[in-house]
């Protein structure tokens, strides 16, 4: 499908999406939480522990508007040691002001909270699983899929458009990206995640063509909304475990330019002019467990065979080389010596032009 096809039917489809905004505002409600129009609401969602093991909660906030319009949904901490997405949310609660917004802001401030309490990457420390690999979860699972059963029902039914934040892992160096997801998404679905890939501002663009379609088995939060016909986003911004305010003020920045591009406020940045696109793109594996030395650094520009990295037992010897299948640039390589088999040590994407 060319490019201005796919602009007309996200054109015709736009309005659809903000078609309440001539429509008065309506109190919006999560859980036990209420939001009057003009007003901000904080509160939890309760996750019932499963079995012996431990429950938790999930802190949020409504900013509902003033006037009616979409249901934007932000969500930070699926991973717990990504630290960026879950300062930038705190920093948005108190700047956002709900009598000059058209439509809802929800805010999922961290939605992984015993990865985040216990600092641990990629995996929950009750149940072992990855949060961002169980959706759309199940009431009667293990707890990561208790938590992904809570926030698909109460944030992502909920919501008109979505954008899930994330940012390189306590082990990851990253340059910051977009995921832009095409497979499975109904066109106009697809093309108005274009645009909101557009509208967030980082320049890098991974054309993501390897999600789920299965409305019932998307696995990500952010594919769980697309099989669901709502246009969504992953992003990455900052990594390493870092604070740093370049990163925060990145998704601050993205944030106020989808709310523009969603006509949720008149005002925020222009949508990025010369975006790089990226595809193919893959993550590399380690095939052996041991330490991992990086030969490379994010943003590099790595020829096909290039060596990234090799993984050596703990006496030294070297276990195997990791090298990079084509030409392309280094999204993020590890930087921290533990590594396990079958765990990312990079990911690699190849520039192509515009899709």
């Amino acid at each position: 499908m060319s490019r201005a096809i796919r602009v007309v039917l996200a054109v015709l489809a736009f309005p659809a999406l903000l078609q309440g905004s001539a429509l008065a505002q309506a109190p919006f409600t999560i859980g036990r939480t209420t939001a009057q129009p003009g007003t901000i609401a904080s509160g939890e969602l309760t996750v019932a522990p499963p079995g012996d093991e431990p429950g938790t909660t999930i802190p949020f906030t409504i900013v509902n508007g003033a006037k009616a319009g979409p249901v934007l949904a932000l969500t930070a901490g699926v991973h717990g040691a990504e630290y960026p997405p879950i300062l930038a949310l705190q920093r948005l609660r108190a700047a956002l002001d709900p009598r000059d917004l058209a439509g809802t802001v929800v805010m999922v401030h961290v939605a992984n909270m015993p990865s985040y309490l216990k600092r641990t990457i990629y995996y929950s420390p009750i149940d072992g699983k990855n949060l961002n690999r169980v959706f759309p979860g199940r009431a009667d699972g293990t707890i990561s899929e208790r938590i992904a059963e809570v926030l698909t029902r109460e944030v992502i039914n909920r919501a008109d458009a979505l954008v899930d934040l994330h940012c390189g892992d306590a082990n990851e160096s990253l340059r910051p990206y977009v995921y832009w997801e095409t497979i499975g998404a109904p066109a106009d679905v697809a093309e108005r995640g274009r645009e909101m890939a557009l509208a967030f501002g980082i320049d890098h663009i991974v054309i993501d063509r390897e999600r789920p379609r299965d409305a019932k088995a998307p696995v990500y939060l952010s594919n769980t909304a697309i099989t669901r016909g709502k246009p969504a986003l992953s992003i990455e911004s900052g990594g390493l475990g870092s604070t740093d305010e370049e990163s925060i003020a990145r998704i601050e920045r993205g944030v106020a330019g989808i709310m523009r591009y969603l006509k949720m406020r008149a005002t925020g940045p222009a949508p990025v002019e010369h975006p790089v696109w990226l595809d193919p793109a893959i993550v590399l594996n380690s095939p052996a467990t041991g330490i991992f030395h990086p030969a490379v650094e994010r943003g590099h520009t790595v020829a096909a065979g290039a060596i990234l990295g090799h993984v050596t037992d703990f006496f030294g010897r070297t276990l195997a080389e990791i090298r990079a299948p084509f030409a392309g640039e280094v999204l993020y390589v590890i930087d921290t010596p533990a590594i396990s088999r079958g765990e990312p040590v990079a990911f690699i994407g190849a520039r192509m032009r515009n899709p």
